[in-house]
């Protein structure tokens, strides 16, 4: 009973390491997004015209966009330090398997923003600008502009971990594809709905969302299959050479 009150305490110690390190990397992370806020402004508004509604809307909108940047920039530190947490109820190759996949994981996060940043947000923003100009004056604060920019970029990079999510769950053995493919259905089931609570109503944005996302799960599948055989490759050696 004294043994597991002591590794109890001890667990709940390294949880605090855990949450004051990721919070200050965090704190740190979003002092550096405010002191750079004058560039990056300029970067992510991309010339577009914007107002603002009053004086606090300034600090509510640097506020919003350097935490938003900052826990981006945070997510790596604080899965690497989740990762420290729970490595002692890992198995060894658990253990190893899940720290190879941290490059990855921040490379197809990264890809994500991007990707969002460089296509879904432009051609949604346009066709819904000219949608509204062919009957309205359309006059974006920079409040509606921003929320949209977000909405429409960071769900990506966590949507892009996907195809990685069924490698890993793949490699520990928890999924296979056959069960991948018995679950197409529910999954594109589950993308569509996610597609519609991610984009604005309307079915040009929904597709153009929704078509990614099944390319992201099929790739995801594709991987998964690669991996198996490779797993069961491995696994039927040391039986053919006895």
């Amino acid at each position: 009973m004294k043994t597991d009150e002591q590794t109890l305490v001890e667990h709940l110690t390294d949880l605090r390491k855990v949450l004051i390190r990721s919070l200050l990397f965090f704190i740190v992370s979003f002092a550096l997004c405010l002191f750079f806020i004058n560039r990056l402004i300029p970067m992510l508004s991309n010339d577009h015209e914007l107002v603002m509604l009053g004086p606090l809307d300034v600090i509510k909108l640097y506020t919003g966009i350097a935490g938003s940047i900052s826990l981006g920039l945070s997510l790596p530190f604080i899965s690497y330090q989740i990762w420290l947490f729970v490595k002692p109820a890992l198995t060894e190759k658990e253990s190893r398997v899940s720290l190879m996949f941290f490059p990855a994981i921040l490379f197809s996060f990264i890809g994500g923003l991007g990707f969002g940043f460089l296509i879904i947000f432009p051609a949604i923003y346009q066709f819904l600008m000219l949608l509204g100009e062919s009957h309205f004056a359309m006059m974006i604060t920079a409040r509606e502009y921003f929320s949209f920019l977000l909405m429409s970029t960071i769900p990506f990079g966590f949507l892009f971990e996907v195809p990685l999510l069924l490698l890993f769950l793949t490699t520990i053995g928890i999924v296979t594809p056959v069960m991948l493919s018995s679950m197409r259905k529910y999954a594109y089931l589950i993308m569509a709905v996610v597609s519609a609570l991610i984009t604005p109503p309307d079915l040009f944005s929904q597709i153009l969302v929704l078509v990614p996302l099944i390319g992201l799960y099929e790739i995801g599948v594709i991987m998964s299959k690669v991996k198996f055989r490779k797993l069961k490759a491995v696994q039927e050696t040391p039986s053919s050479e006895i």
